[in-house]
Protein backbone atom coordinates (compact mmCIF):
# COMPACT_ATOMS: atom_id res chain seq x y z
CA UNK A 1 0.00 0.00 0.00
CA UNK A 2 1.51 3.66 -1.05
CA UNK A 3 1.61 6.50 1.23
CA UNK A 4 -1.77 7.88 -0.17
CA UNK A 5 -3.55 4.59 0.00
CA UNK A 6 -6.55 5.54 2.87
CA UNK A 7 -6.40 3.50 5.84
CA UNK A 8 -10.11 2.31 5.92
CA UNK A 9 -9.87 -1.24 7.55
CA UNK A 10 -7.24 -2.00 10.48
CA UNK A 11 -7.03 -5.71 9.46
CA UNK A 12 -3.28 -6.39 9.11
CA UNK A 13 -1.80 -9.62 7.54
CA UNK A 14 0.96 -9.36 10.39
CA UNK A 15 -1.98 -10.55 13.07
CA UNK A 16 -1.84 -9.55 16.62
CA UNK A 17 0.19 -12.43 17.89
CA UNK A 18 3.29 -12.35 15.60
CA UNK A 19 3.82 -9.68 18.25
CA UNK A 20 2.93 -11.14 21.12
CA UNK A 21 0.47 -8.39 22.77
CA UNK A 22 -2.20 -9.80 25.04
CA UNK A 23 -4.76 -8.00 23.41
CA UNK A 24 -8.41 -7.97 23.60
CA UNK A 25 -10.72 -9.78 21.04
CA UNK A 26 -11.43 -7.54 17.71
CA UNK A 27 -8.69 -4.75 18.84
CA UNK A 28 -7.17 -5.69 15.71
CA UNK A 29 -10.45 -3.47 13.95
CA UNK A 30 -9.95 -0.45 15.87
CA UNK A 31 -9.80 2.15 13.72
CA UNK A 32 -9.89 6.11 14.20
CA UNK A 33 -13.42 7.98 12.66
CA UNK A 34 -11.38 9.87 10.11
CA UNK A 35 -14.76 12.56 9.08
CA UNK A 36 -14.80 13.38 12.76
CA UNK A 37 -11.28 13.86 13.25
CA UNK A 38 -10.98 16.02 9.39
CA UNK A 39 -13.84 17.90 10.99
CA UNK A 40 -12.91 18.98 14.55
CA UNK A 41 -9.65 20.23 12.43
CA UNK A 42 -11.48 22.36 10.64
CA UNK A 43 -13.14 23.68 13.24
CA UNK A 44 -10.20 24.49 15.52
CA UNK A 45 -8.64 25.87 12.53
CA UNK A 46 -11.53 28.33 12.11
CA UNK A 47 -10.49 29.54 15.67
CA UNK A 48 -7.86 32.82 15.18
CA UNK A 49 -8.13 32.05 10.86
CA UNK A 50 -6.14 34.86 9.50
CA UNK A 51 -7.02 37.03 6.27
CA UNK A 52 -4.69 34.59 4.13
CA UNK A 53 -6.48 31.32 5.23
CA UNK A 54 -3.68 31.06 8.35
CA UNK A 55 -4.25 30.57 11.85
CA UNK A 56 -3.40 33.15 14.65
CA UNK A 57 -3.73 31.35 17.99
CA UNK A 58 -1.07 32.56 19.98
CA UNK A 59 -0.66 31.00 23.92
CA UNK A 60 -2.52 33.00 26.28
CA UNK A 61 -5.28 34.96 23.40
CA UNK A 62 -8.57 35.48 23.61
CA UNK A 63 -8.00 32.75 20.97
CA UNK A 64 -5.96 30.69 22.17
CA UNK A 65 -8.44 30.56 25.37
CA UNK A 66 -11.74 30.13 22.68
CA UNK A 67 -9.46 27.03 21.23
CA UNK A 68 -9.10 25.53 24.55
CA UNK A 69 -12.59 25.60 25.55
CA UNK A 70 -13.46 24.17 22.24
CA UNK A 71 -10.53 21.19 23.09
CA UNK A 72 -12.24 20.56 26.96
CA UNK A 73 -15.73 20.30 25.42
CA UNK A 74 -14.30 17.57 22.94
CA UNK A 75 -13.22 16.01 25.92
CA UNK A 76 -16.19 15.93 27.81
CA UNK A 77 -17.96 14.69 24.72
CA UNK A 78 -16.07 11.72 24.99
CA UNK A 79 -16.28 11.35 28.61
CA UNK A 80 -13.16 12.08 30.06
CA UNK A 81 -11.89 13.72 32.95
CA UNK A 82 -10.92 16.71 32.17
CA UNK A 83 -8.22 18.75 34.42
CA UNK A 84 -6.30 21.86 33.75
CA UNK A 85 -2.91 21.57 36.02
CA UNK A 86 -1.16 24.75 37.62
CA UNK A 87 1.25 25.11 34.08
CA UNK A 88 -2.30 25.22 32.02
CA UNK A 89 -1.90 22.59 30.65
CA UNK A 90 -5.11 20.40 29.75
CA UNK A 91 -5.59 16.97 30.60
CA UNK A 92 -8.51 14.16 29.11
CA UNK A 93 -7.96 11.36 31.19
CA UNK A 94 -9.64 7.87 30.80
CA UNK A 95 -9.07 5.76 34.02
CA UNK A 96 -7.59 2.37 33.69
CA UNK A 97 -8.23 -1.02 35.21
CA UNK A 98 -5.25 -1.62 37.15
CA UNK A 99 -4.45 1.15 39.90
CA UNK A 100 -0.72 0.51 39.99
CA UNK A 101 0.27 0.82 35.85
CA UNK A 102 1.59 4.40 35.38
CA UNK A 103 0.27 6.55 32.79
CA UNK A 104 0.40 6.67 29.38
CA UNK A 105 0.22 10.29 28.12
CA UNK A 106 0.01 11.09 24.35
CA UNK A 107 -0.79 14.87 22.50
CA UNK A 108 0.53 17.83 21.43
CA UNK A 109 -0.28 21.75 21.67
CA UNK A 110 -2.84 23.97 19.78
CA UNK A 111 -1.35 27.57 20.48
CA UNK A 112 0.29 28.88 17.25
CA UNK A 113 2.97 31.15 15.62
CA UNK A 114 1.32 34.23 14.09
CA UNK A 115 0.10 33.36 10.95
CA UNK A 116 0.37 29.48 10.73
CA UNK A 117 -1.16 26.45 9.78
CA UNK A 118 -3.69 24.36 11.52
CA UNK A 119 -2.06 21.16 11.33
CA UNK A 120 1.24 22.02 13.95
CA UNK A 121 0.29 21.00 16.85
CA UNK A 122 -3.56 20.94 16.03
CA UNK A 123 -3.18 17.81 14.26
CA UNK A 124 -1.78 16.01 17.12
CA UNK A 125 -3.66 17.29 19.98
CA UNK A 126 -7.11 16.68 17.96
CA UNK A 127 -5.86 13.07 17.40
CA UNK A 128 -5.01 12.50 20.83
CA UNK A 129 -8.95 12.79 21.44
CA UNK A 130 -10.11 11.30 18.52
CA UNK A 131 -7.98 8.01 20.11
CA UNK A 132 -9.51 8.14 23.74
CA UNK A 133 -12.97 8.46 22.25
CA UNK A 134 -12.57 6.00 19.90
CA UNK A 135 -11.66 3.29 22.50
CA UNK A 136 -14.35 4.39 24.60
CA UNK A 137 -17.03 3.93 21.81
CA UNK A 138 -15.51 0.54 21.33
CA UNK A 139 -16.03 -0.61 25.07
CA UNK A 140 -11.97 -0.65 25.77
CA UNK A 141 -10.48 -1.36 28.93
CA UNK A 142 -7.10 0.29 29.05
CA UNK A 143 -5.03 -1.32 31.56
CA UNK A 144 -3.30 1.99 31.87
CA UNK A 145 -4.68 5.59 32.24
CA UNK A 146 -4.63 7.22 29.27
CA UNK A 147 -4.32 11.14 29.17
CA UNK A 148 -5.08 12.91 26.09
CA UNK A 149 -2.75 16.04 26.65
CA UNK A 150 -2.76 19.58 25.59
CA UNK A 151 0.45 21.40 26.34
CA UNK A 152 0.09 25.21 26.84
CA UNK A 153 2.58 27.79 25.12
CA UNK A 154 4.65 25.92 23.23
CA UNK A 155 5.58 28.05 20.37
CA UNK A 156 6.98 30.48 22.46
CA UNK A 157 8.68 28.64 25.39
CA UNK A 158 7.67 25.00 26.12
CA UNK A 159 6.21 26.70 29.09
CA UNK A 160 3.09 23.44 29.77
CA UNK A 161 5.68 20.59 29.53
CA UNK A 162 8.19 22.70 31.20
CA UNK A 163 5.91 22.99 34.20
CA UNK A 164 5.47 19.35 33.67
CA UNK A 165 8.94 18.34 34.16
CA UNK A 166 9.57 21.27 37.21
CA UNK A 167 11.71 23.21 35.29
CA UNK A 168 9.63 26.48 35.47
CA UNK A 169 11.55 28.71 38.33
CA UNK A 170 10.34 31.76 40.00
CA UNK A 171 12.33 33.76 37.49
CA UNK A 172 10.68 32.61 34.84
CA UNK A 173 7.58 33.39 36.05
CA UNK A 174 8.21 36.58 36.82
CA UNK A 175 9.50 37.87 33.16
CA UNK A 176 7.60 39.59 31.64
CA UNK A 177 6.56 39.11 27.91
CA UNK A 178 6.17 41.62 25.18
CA UNK A 179 2.12 41.86 25.86
CA UNK A 180 3.58 43.37 29.41
CA UNK A 181 2.28 40.48 31.01
CA UNK A 182 3.87 38.11 33.20
CA UNK A 183 4.38 34.42 32.11
CA UNK A 184 2.81 33.90 35.66
CA UNK A 185 -0.32 36.29 35.25
CA UNK A 186 -0.33 34.46 31.35
CA UNK A 187 -0.90 30.74 32.90
CA UNK A 188 -3.64 32.06 35.19
CA UNK A 189 -5.02 33.75 32.40
CA UNK A 190 -5.93 29.95 31.24
CA UNK A 191 -6.83 28.29 34.15
CA UNK A 192 -3.50 27.42 35.44
CA UNK A 193 -2.44 28.12 39.10
CA UNK A 194 1.40 30.04 39.21
CA UNK A 195 1.06 30.07 42.78
CA UNK A 196 1.24 26.37 43.04
CA UNK A 197 3.16 25.70 40.35
CA UNK A 198 5.10 22.54 42.34
CA UNK A 199 2.18 20.88 42.12
CA UNK A 200 2.53 20.28 38.52
CA UNK A 201 5.83 18.65 38.66
CA UNK A 202 6.61 15.22 37.88
CA UNK A 203 9.67 13.11 38.27
CA UNK A 204 11.66 10.71 36.02
CA UNK A 205 9.73 7.44 35.86
CA UNK A 206 5.87 8.96 36.89
CA UNK A 207 4.67 8.08 33.17
CA UNK A 208 5.01 4.81 31.39
CA UNK A 209 5.14 6.29 27.86
CA UNK A 210 4.70 10.09 25.77
CA UNK A 211 3.70 9.86 22.11
CA UNK A 212 3.27 12.78 20.06
CA UNK A 213 1.69 12.48 16.83
CA UNK A 214 2.78 15.53 14.13
CA UNK A 215 3.23 16.96 11.09
CA UNK A 216 7.06 16.13 10.12
CA UNK A 217 7.77 19.99 8.95
CA UNK A 218 9.71 19.28 6.11
CA UNK A 219 10.04 17.44 2.92
CA UNK A 220 11.60 13.84 3.73
CA UNK A 221 8.35 11.98 3.82
CA UNK A 222 6.77 13.74 1.34
CA UNK A 223 9.13 13.49 -1.15
CA UNK A 224 10.18 9.95 -0.64
CA UNK A 225 6.84 9.19 -0.24
CA UNK A 226 7.09 7.34 2.64
CA UNK A 227 3.94 7.32 4.86
CA UNK A 228 5.38 7.51 8.82
CA UNK A 229 8.12 8.77 10.33
CA UNK A 230 9.39 7.52 13.44
CA UNK A 231 11.56 10.05 15.39
CA UNK A 232 15.03 8.70 16.59
CA UNK A 233 15.40 11.76 18.68
CA UNK A 234 15.00 15.70 18.95
CA UNK A 235 17.97 17.35 17.68
CA UNK A 236 20.30 19.54 19.63
CA UNK A 237 21.35 23.10 19.13
CA UNK A 238 24.20 24.82 19.37
CA UNK A 239 24.77 28.65 18.52
CA UNK A 240 28.29 30.24 18.23
CA UNK A 241 28.24 34.25 18.22
CA UNK A 242 31.43 34.93 16.01
CA UNK A 243 32.46 38.59 16.09
CA UNK A 244 34.84 40.24 12.83
CA UNK A 245 36.55 43.35 13.85
CA UNK A 246 38.25 45.20 10.75
CA UNK A 247 38.64 48.77 9.32
CA UNK A 248 35.75 50.96 8.40
CA UNK A 249 37.15 53.63 5.87
CA UNK A 250 35.72 55.21 3.23
CA UNK A 251 34.30 52.76 0.34
CA UNK A 252 35.54 55.24 -2.35
CA UNK A 253 38.77 55.73 -1.82
CA UNK A 254 40.17 52.88 -0.11
CA UNK A 255 41.55 50.59 -2.72
CA UNK A 256 40.68 47.23 -2.91
CA UNK A 257 44.26 45.99 -1.57
CA UNK A 258 44.31 47.77 1.39
CA UNK A 259 40.90 47.04 3.09
CA UNK A 260 39.94 45.33 6.69
CA UNK A 261 36.77 44.15 4.98
CA UNK A 262 34.42 42.93 7.95
CA UNK A 263 31.92 41.68 5.55
CA UNK A 264 34.05 40.28 3.25
CA UNK A 265 34.96 37.63 5.94
CA UNK A 266 32.26 37.00 7.30
CA UNK A 267 30.39 36.38 3.48
CA UNK A 268 33.38 33.39 3.20
CA UNK A 269 32.33 32.04 6.91
CA UNK A 270 29.04 31.37 5.88
CA UNK A 271 29.66 29.76 2.52
CA UNK A 272 32.44 28.02 4.70
CA UNK A 273 30.06 26.81 6.96
CA UNK A 274 27.81 25.53 4.16
CA UNK A 275 30.67 23.98 2.37
CA UNK A 276 31.69 21.86 5.73
CA UNK A 277 28.32 20.79 6.72
CA UNK A 278 27.78 19.38 3.52
CA UNK A 279 30.92 17.84 3.00
CA UNK A 280 30.12 15.39 5.92
CA UNK A 281 27.39 12.61 6.15
CA UNK A 282 24.68 12.71 7.67
CA UNK A 283 21.13 14.08 9.00
CA UNK A 284 23.09 17.86 10.12
CA UNK A 285 22.11 20.78 9.42
CA UNK A 286 23.94 24.25 9.69
CA UNK A 287 23.04 28.14 8.99
CA UNK A 288 24.44 31.47 9.21
CA UNK A 289 20.94 33.11 10.04
CA UNK A 290 21.82 35.84 11.54
CA UNK A 291 24.11 39.24 10.75
CA UNK A 292 24.96 42.58 11.76
CA UNK A 293 26.85 44.98 10.07
CA UNK A 294 28.23 48.49 11.31
CA UNK A 295 28.33 51.03 10.38
CA UNK A 296 26.02 49.52 7.81
CA UNK A 297 26.37 52.29 5.17
CA UNK A 298 26.69 51.95 1.34
CA UNK A 299 29.84 53.84 1.25
CA UNK A 300 31.52 52.62 4.11
CA UNK A 301 33.65 49.56 3.80
CA UNK A 302 32.56 47.13 7.16
CA UNK A 303 34.68 47.47 9.99
CA UNK A 304 32.13 45.59 12.45
CA UNK A 305 30.40 42.27 11.46
CA UNK A 306 28.82 39.85 13.84
CA UNK A 307 26.91 36.66 12.76
CA UNK A 308 25.61 33.62 14.33
CA UNK A 309 26.38 29.93 13.31
CA UNK A 310 23.62 27.34 14.41
CA UNK A 311 24.32 23.86 13.95
CA UNK A 312 21.82 20.93 14.70
CA UNK A 313 22.13 17.10 15.10
CA UNK A 314 21.26 14.28 17.41
CA UNK A 315 24.76 13.71 18.57
CA UNK A 316 26.66 16.56 20.18
CA UNK A 317 29.52 15.36 19.39
CA UNK A 318 29.00 15.70 15.72
CA UNK A 319 27.65 19.14 16.18
CA UNK A 320 31.85 19.69 18.17
CA UNK A 321 33.29 18.22 15.26
CA UNK A 322 31.35 20.60 12.48
CA UNK A 323 32.11 23.75 14.59
CA UNK A 324 36.27 22.77 15.19
CA UNK A 325 36.09 22.49 11.09
CA UNK A 326 34.11 25.63 10.81
CA UNK A 327 36.33 27.62 13.14
CA UNK A 328 39.56 26.17 11.71
CA UNK A 329 38.49 27.70 8.53
CA UNK A 330 36.97 30.96 10.11
CA UNK A 331 40.74 31.46 11.75
CA UNK A 332 42.39 31.15 8.10
CA UNK A 333 39.75 33.50 6.53
CA UNK A 334 39.84 36.52 9.49
CA UNK A 335 43.85 35.86 8.71
CA UNK A 336 44.10 36.11 5.29
CA UNK A 337 41.91 39.17 5.14
CA UNK A 338 43.69 41.03 8.12
CA UNK A 339 41.03 41.05 10.15
CA UNK A 340 40.18 40.21 14.43
CA UNK A 341 37.99 37.34 14.56
CA UNK A 342 36.54 36.11 18.20
CA UNK A 343 33.76 33.60 18.92
CA UNK A 344 31.94 32.05 21.85
CA UNK A 345 29.08 29.20 22.26
CA UNK A 346 26.03 31.32 23.56
CA UNK A 347 23.31 28.18 22.88
CA UNK A 348 23.50 24.29 23.88
CA UNK A 349 20.55 22.75 23.75
CA UNK A 350 20.95 18.94 24.24
CA UNK A 351 19.70 16.27 22.39
CA UNK A 352 16.52 14.81 23.08
CA UNK A 353 16.70 10.94 22.36
CA UNK A 354 13.51 8.70 21.65
CA UNK A 355 13.08 5.72 23.60
CA UNK A 356 14.11 2.72 21.52
CA UNK A 357 11.32 0.43 22.59
CA UNK A 358 8.63 3.21 21.53
CA UNK A 359 10.04 3.78 17.97
CA UNK A 360 9.70 -0.15 17.42
CA UNK A 361 6.22 -0.04 18.70
CA UNK A 362 5.46 2.52 16.50
CA UNK A 363 7.24 1.15 13.43
CA UNK A 364 4.99 -2.02 14.42
CA UNK A 365 2.19 -0.04 14.75
CA UNK A 366 2.81 1.66 11.03
CA UNK A 367 3.18 -2.00 9.53
CA UNK A 368 0.33 -3.22 10.87
CA UNK A 369 -1.41 -1.21 9.11
CA UNK A 370 0.04 -1.48 6.16
CA UNK A 371 2.20 1.99 5.81
CA UNK A 372 5.42 2.28 4.93
CA UNK A 373 7.86 4.12 7.61
CA UNK A 374 11.47 5.42 8.08
CA UNK A 375 13.34 6.65 11.37
CA UNK A 376 14.35 10.22 10.95
CA UNK A 377 15.48 13.35 13.58
CA UNK A 378 13.06 15.80 14.47
CA UNK A 379 14.86 19.17 13.45
CA UNK A 380 12.39 21.38 15.19
CA UNK A 381 11.83 21.29 18.65
CA UNK A 382 8.91 20.14 20.22
CA UNK A 383 7.44 19.32 24.02
CA UNK A 384 8.33 15.72 23.49
CA UNK A 385 11.91 16.54 24.55
CA UNK A 386 10.87 17.66 27.63
CA UNK A 387 9.09 14.63 28.41
CA UNK A 388 12.01 12.28 27.35
CA UNK A 389 13.42 13.52 31.03
CA UNK A 390 10.43 11.75 32.50
CA UNK A 391 9.78 9.02 30.99
CA UNK A 392 10.19 6.89 27.38
CA UNK A 393 9.22 9.39 24.60
CA UNK A 394 8.57 8.92 20.85
CA UNK A 395 7.37 10.71 17.69
CA UNK A 396 5.23 9.98 15.58
CA UNK A 397 5.30 12.17 11.69
CA UNK A 398 3.14 12.22 9.18
CA UNK A 399 3.73 14.24 5.52
CA UNK A 400 3.78 17.45 5.40
CA UNK A 401 3.23 18.58 1.42
CA UNK A 402 6.29 20.43 -0.05
CA UNK A 403 7.92 20.67 3.11
CA UNK A 404 5.78 23.63 4.17
CA UNK A 405 5.60 24.64 8.37
CA UNK A 406 5.16 27.42 10.03
CA UNK A 407 2.42 29.31 7.04
CA UNK A 408 -0.91 29.22 5.65
CA UNK A 409 0.11 27.20 3.29
CA UNK A 410 0.78 24.19 5.59
CA UNK A 411 -0.81 20.93 4.80
CA UNK A 412 -0.96 17.31 5.31
CA UNK A 413 -3.21 15.26 3.07
CA UNK A 414 -6.72 13.73 4.99
CA UNK A 415 -5.05 10.44 4.33
CA UNK A 416 -1.89 11.13 5.84
CA UNK A 417 -3.90 12.74 8.70
CA UNK A 418 -5.67 9.83 9.53
CA UNK A 419 -2.79 7.13 9.04
CA UNK A 420 -1.28 8.95 11.50
CA UNK A 421 -4.34 8.97 14.18
CA UNK A 422 -4.17 5.55 13.51
CA UNK A 423 -0.42 4.83 14.21
CA UNK A 424 -0.67 6.48 17.22
CA UNK A 425 -3.70 4.68 18.05
CA UNK A 426 -2.45 1.69 17.31
CA UNK A 427 0.80 2.89 19.44
CA UNK A 428 -1.04 3.16 22.37
CA UNK A 429 -2.87 0.39 22.64
CA UNK A 430 0.15 -1.77 22.14
CA UNK A 431 2.21 0.46 25.13
CA UNK A 432 -1.58 -0.50 26.84
CA UNK A 433 -0.49 -3.82 27.35
CA UNK A 434 2.93 -3.93 28.23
Amino acid sequence: MNRRAFIHSGSSALGVAAIGLRVPQGWERIIVKGDRLQDNLERLGAIGRTAEGGVRRLAFSEEDIAGREFCMALMHEAELDVQIDAAGNIFGRRAGTNANAKPILFGSHIDTVPNGGKYDGGLGSLAAIETVQVLGEHGYRNRHPLEAVIWCDEESGLTGSEGYAGRLTPEALARVRTDGLTLAECIARIGGDPTRIEGAAHNAGDIAAYVELHPEQGGVLDRSGVDIGVVQGIVGISHYEVELTGFPNHAGTTPMDQRQDAMLSASEIALAVNRIVRSVAGTHVGTVGRLSVEPNAPNVVPGLVRLTVEIRDLSNDKIDLLWDRIRTDAEEIARRQDVEINYERSTRVAPAMADSSVQQVITEAASALGLSSRAMPSGAGHDAQVLASIGPMGMIFVPSVGGISHSPLEFTEPEDVVNGANVLLRSVLRLDRV
